[in-house]
């Protein structure tokens, strides 16, 4: 990712005006599992209830002396959702917002993102709650290196293996491995953490990989008939909200691929130009200013207005429950990626579906980042480097067949409704009346799935 005192994060949303809609992370993540198991009724409840938990969550609790001179403590978190598939695999990541709930909901999702993109890791997530805007990279390198002592053996190269997220980078994960690699002397601990920088065992392409992994998958959703009218992204006017490492590679790689970026975002301003945004004066722009505000060309506007503007595409690249109940109404665009880690709340998925807007969901979308993660992995394991020719390749073979097999997941699911109504009659389940299923309930049956049929294969310990 981008310095942390240039990473671009959204506001958190405001409460619909009911003010009935829970956006606690984590518990919208047990309703998009809760959801999906209804299409699953050959699943027994009780190995149900088992994946639906996080097997850990660890929270500490550490001093530094900051480079002023003051002594600070700060609170961290790291919760390992599952290993079934695999070693836990997620970000770490600095924000003062970071909570046990959502680092659970965080680790949880990147279960499912694994399972739907055929990685084998489980998921995990971790963060500390800080605001690197107002610590020197001294103190940030302090935070890191105590973090990481802390969890102890708690992370691993096959136990739990970090990554960049929010307000982190290549920089931040060097840290993390130096820390661990100075309590594990004589081993081969590249594989600990991966996103790092190239020359210290990095896999090329690792930087780009959430924002190609969109687009890869976008292209395939959009080739395969999912909106009526687009068969790719070239033409298309796109908006992006959030414009750190995700959402602004985004913008450059759908500029490439023929699409307009019209309206984009950061933590400080909007704007929006109908003709067209160049993607490399933005990040010079916002790289010298610290904000994409008063570029060239366009119009300021708000965060509400961007959300709301007209456009073929929109890519959510900020944080989460940023379509949500109060604004989802105003949502003009005809599909929606999400970039982020659920942008999206399920009443806003409820409600987008109802209108015809497909929603590509974060397990599907922005798997690219996991999995150029695991290549990277596999190169540290192995001691090589590959290039960046069969990295993206590869990328594309991944989020090619993930996408594929989520769009027929749905087909599936929704030319037996009547069939899975009486297998859970039969199952002597509660009776449900089962709507058609949108691509997020889709990836989750894929998920879900994928991991229960391990776990049976494994046998439930002891």
């Amino acid at each position: 990712m981008n310095n942390p005192s240039s990473v671009a994060t959204a506001p958190a949303p405001a409460l619909p005006a009911t003010g009935t809609e829970d956006l606690n992370p984590f518990h919208i993540a047990q309703q998009q599992f809760d959801k999906a198991c209804l299409y699953i009724p050959e699943i027994k409840a009780g190995l149900i209830e088992y994946l639906k938990r996080p097997d850990r969550l660890i929270t500490v609790e550490f001093p530094i002396e900051t480079e002023d001179g003051d002594v600070r403590t700060f609170v961290g978190y790291r919760c390992l959702h599952n290993r079934v598939r695999g070693p836990g695999k997620g970000g770490i990541r600095f924000h003062p917002d970071v909570s046990a709930d959502e680092v659970r909901a965080l680790a949880s999702w990147m279960t499912w993102k694994c399972a739907v993109v055929g990685v084998p890791f489980g998921g995990a997530k971790g963060g500390v709650v800080c605001e690197p805007k107002t610590l020197t990279k001294k103190d940030l390198r302090r935070i890191t290196r105590r973090f990481v002592v802390d969890l102890g053996d708690a992370i691993g190269p096959y136990i739990d293996v970090p990554a960049p997220d929010v307000n982190t980078n290549g920089e931040t994960m060097a840290w993390i491995y130096d820390t661990y690699q100075m309590v594990h002397a004589g081993k081969n601990n590249l594989p600990v953490v991966t996103g790092k920088p190239v020359d210290l065992g990095g896999s090329l392409g690792r930087r780009e990989a959430t924002a190609r992994g969109c687009l890869f998958s976008a292209q395939r959703a959009l080739a395969s008939g999912l909106v009526d009218g687009m068969s790719s992204v070239e033409g298309a006017t796109v908006v992006i909200q959030g414009f750190g490492n995700a959402g602004s590679i985004a913008a450059e790689l759908f500029a490439e691929a023929g699409a307009r970026i019209i309206a984009i975002s950061d933590s400080r301003a909007a704007v929006m130009d109908p003709s067209g945004i160049d993607p490399a004066a933005a990040v010079a722009h916002k790289q010298e200013t610290g904000s994409v505000g008063g570029l060239a060309g366009t119009t300021p506007i708000s965060a509400t207005e961007l959300l709301a503007t007209q456009c073929d595409i929109l890519i959510p690249a900020a944080l989460e429950n940023q379509i949500h109940g109060g604004n989802v109404d105003s949502i003009q665009a005809r599909f929606i990626i999400e970039a982020a880690n659920g942008p999206t709340t399920p009443t806003a998925d409820r409600a987008l579906f109802a209108r015809g807007i497909h929603v590509l969901p974060d397990i599907l979308a922005n798997s690219g980042g996991v999995t150029v993660s695991y290549f990277e992995w596999l190169q540290n394991i192995e001691n090589e480097q590959w290039d960046l020719v069969e990295v993206n390749g590869k990328l594309e073979r991944y989020m090619t067949r993930a996408t594929d097999a989520v769009l027929k997941r749905q087909q599936e699911i929704n030319g037996s409704l009547d069939a899975l109504t009486e297998q859970r009659a039969k199952r002597g389940l509660p009776k449900v009346e089962l709507k058609r299923a949108d691509l997020r309930t889709a990836a989750y049956v894929r998920a879900i799935t994928r991991v229960a049929t391990v776990a049976l294969e494994r046998g439930i310990w002891p």
